[in-house]
């Protein structure tokens, strides 16, 4: 591994930790005397500074230093976890992850702006500091560091370490003397012989070759796998053997006695116990593999000093007491995630070939071949449904960021809200998971600064004090719903009456639903915050929200209670790539509707216009079913078919029909952009190409619907009730 690539492994896993330190600190604030959490913490912040340390970024070093000065007395029992310890410590993984950005990705030095916040930060700290907190020691460069040459004293109650670098270390950019000075700094080196055997004649020798080896008796209560982690990034290209103290195997047979009974294979129970680490099993299979005939796994162990015989005894009975149970072990491949989206595009030009065929064979009435097409179209949509679940992730990493939102965003409000989350198995299309995000934080800071209310009013209003934010996410009719729900006071619907009114968006006397005027909040520019916070009150954002969940073939709604809170419902695909569809003409046209939106097709017929006064409804089974015809919605030329049939669809629960002239069956749909100049299309989210070359448009339902509704109360409110007039195109 060169030292590029180390860097980019520890950028991945600095993040990840991050990631875990926060969630953490976030629990703790509930359970804060979880000693596994609290260590979960500790373990974070040391490793993100011991792996800084062997790359000598300085700044994450040294402000980390501290942090784990702090969380070591926790871990410790010396300081209790508080409100106030909680919010520097997440500010200060804050900074971390901004140090890590900073000096790791971007190869820069910190900003003075940066600088600035980390005194302020390192101030605050001081307040929990040790009054004699551990120095830090010096990672790179200076004097080399000092070992106490003390009388030898058996391996009792040391470590040993046999340390051998390999001779690629200096080419890999690696420097031996700073994994030293790492593992100083987790307990004392108490002996340490320099090992020079290998060293080769002055006419033989490489100064860019590392001959160094060292043996190492080392006084530390660090686990082995701490221990090993040291030399985390020479591990490919060394010899290491930890040799753990007696006390140490004493802990080791206890640990073990005490893991469940699982059929666990030697070296998983080695591992897990804690006596042996993954790089040492790896390195004892790998060499089982290679002999002939395969020695035992525990002979190779105990010849290579990995493991005492103690301990590998105290593991074959704990194997033996568990052989009659199966461990299923899931293995995950991690793969680049341009790749998918590359195997998803490919996929989305098989659908597309597979349908040209199934044409062809279907003009050659060729009976042997429409059957061979129609497998490979079956298979093709195996293959389809198969490469998009690798692209599905579950909705709840995305909720959990917000977590730390509502934390800190109540305490600035001076509000009390605890987040539930709901469904977050729930799985969507990555790309839609990455571009959600956005939309979902406006919406939950907009429902905290304006939803939920103080604790003072909560009380007169007869509710708990404590406000309850609520995030869902469940599959409905092939889409995917997340609602944000709130118990707060609700929308004022006078109040947005007025402000619409006052802003020239409604004319006086003009009549709307509940729906439509909670739909008013989404107008650009529009807020009824009586006053501007850092949080809202503006009037950008709600616009914005929307304008984002529809570019991903979204749609959101509102629903409010005066007294009792709002819900937010937005629903989305599953996916934005490929789709089953029902295609159909209108005219020349050819139209493509979601499959998992049609219900059911029927003729419609001149009987069933009766009594309708030449409005868009039939008697469906006694049921009222509004329609548009899309030859009038879409401003085609030419006469109704002969026959005209109506493909009712649903959306949201609600019913309603398009008027096509002929229905042309399932097809499997590769979506296509329409590209920028077409954005302001209402009613379509894309195109695709037909078998036979022809393009095909995908309706866009619940805009299509919502469009058809306001151009007939536009009519009704401007022209009166009378005969429908030409409806215009879209603009």
């Amino acid at each position: 591994m060169d030292l590029d690539q180390a860097l980019q492994t520890y950028l991945v896993e600095a993040r990840e930790l991050l990631v875990e330190m926060e969630s953490a600190l976030l629990s703790l604030e509930s359970t804060p005397g979880d000693d596994e959490l609290i260590g979960a913490v500790f373990r974070a912040a040391h490793t993100i500074k011991g792996s800084a340390g062997l790359f000598g970024l300085t700044p994450i070093i040294g402000f980390t230093h501290i942090v784990e000065d702090i969380l070591d007395q926790v871990r410790n029992h010396r300081l209790a976890i508080s409100a106030p310890l909680i919010k520097v410590l997440l500010e200060s993984c804050d900074h971390i992850n901004l140090l890590v950005s900073t000096v790791v990705e971007q190869g820069e030095e910190p900003t003075p702006g940066d600088l600035a916040r980390e005194a302020a930060l390192r101030e605050r700290l001081l307040v929990w500091q040790p009054r004699e907190a551990s120095p830090l020691p010096q990672m790179l460069g200076g004097e080399p560091v000092q070992v106490e040459r003390a009388p030898p004293r058996g391996t009792s109650g040391l470590w040993h370490i046999s340390l051998r670098f390999g001779a690629e270390v200096f080419k890999n950019g690696m420097e031996p003397t700073s994994f030293l000075r790492y593992l100083a700094t987790l307990g004392k080196i108490v002996t340490m012989e320099t090992i020079t055997g290998a060293i080769p004649p002055w006419q033989e020798f490489d100064p860019e070759l590392c001959h160094l080896g060292y043996e190492i008796d080392f006084d530390s209560s660090a686990s082995k796998e701490s221990i090993a982690e040291v030399f985390e990034f020479v591990r490919d290209d060394c010899r290491i053997v930890i040799l753990p103290p007696d006390s140490k195997v004493e802990e080791y047979l206890a640990f073990m006695a005490a893991l469940p009974e699982e059929s666990e294979l030697l070296g998983q129970l080695l591992v897990k116990s804690g006596a042996l680490t993954q790089a040492e099993l790896d390195t004892g299979l790998c060499q089982q593999r290679e002999e002939a005939p395969s020695p035992r796994l525990g002979e190779i162990l105990v010849a290579q000093g990995a493991v005492d015989e103690v301990v590998l005894d105290a593991a074959l009975k704990k194997q033996n007491q568990g052989k009659e149970q199966k461990n299923r072990e899931q293995r995950f491949v991690r793969v680049p995630a341009d790749k998918l989206d590359d195997l998803i595009n490919l996929v989305g030009e098989l659908v597309v070939a597979s349908s040209g065929a199934n044409l062809l064979a279907q003009r050659c009435r060729d009976s042997q071949l429409q059957e061979a097409t129609s497998v490979i179209a079956m298979l093709v949509e195996e293959i389809r449904d198969g490469a998009l679940h690798l692209r599905m992730v579950p909705i709840g990493e995305t909720f959990n960021r917000f977590q730390r939102v509502v934390r800190d965003v109540s305490q600035e409000l001076g509000k009390d809200i605890v987040l539930r989350i709901s469904g977050a198995d729930t799985e969507l299309d990555k790309s839609v998971v990455e571009k959600i995000g956005d939309p979902l934080m406006h919406l939950v800071r907009n429902a905290m600064d304006h939803g939920i209310e103080s604790a003072e009013r909560r009380r007169l209003a007869g509710k708990p004090s404590q406000g309850t934010l609520t995030l869902n996410a469940f599959h409905d009719s092939g889409s995917i719903v997340l609602e944000i729900r709130d118990d707060g006071a609700g929308l004022d619907r006078e109040r947005i009456l007025k402000k619409a009114l006052e802003r020239d968006i409604l004319s006086p006397g003009q009549q709307l639903s509940d729906q439509e005027i909670y739909q008013l909040i989404f107008e650009p520019g529009f807020s009824t915050a009586e006053e501007v916070t850092k949080l809202s009150g503006r009037g950008v954002g709600m616009d914005v929200v929307k304008r984002n969940i529809q570019a991903l073939r979204g749609s959101v709604e509102l629903h409010s209670e005066a007294g009792k809170g709002t819900l937010v419902r937005i629903r989305l695909p599953l996916t934005l790539a490929i789709i089953d569809g029902f295609l159909v003409r209108v005219g020349s046209a050819h139209y493509v509707i979601p499959l998992d939106m049609v219900i059911e097709c029927v003729e419609l017929t001149e009987l069933a216009l009766q009594d309708t006064q030449g409005r868009d409804y039939i008697n469906l089974r006694g049921e009222v079913l509004p329609f548009v015809r899309l030859q009038r919605y879409f401003a085609l030329s030419g006469q109704p078919g002969r026959r005209e049939n109506i493909v009712v669809v649903s959306h949201g629960g609600q019913k309603s029909g398009l008027v096509v002239d002929e229905l042309l069956g399932e097809l499997q749909t590769v979506i296509k952009p329409l590209g920028k100049l077409y954005n302001q299309l209402s009613g379509i989210s894309g195109s695709t190409i037909l078998g036979g070359g022809d393009i095909a448009l995908i309706l866009d339902i619940p805009a299509l619907l919502q469009s058809a509704i306001r151009r007939e109360l536009h009519q009704l409110n401007h022209t009166g009730a009378g005969s429908p007039q030409s409806q215009p195109s879209i603009n």
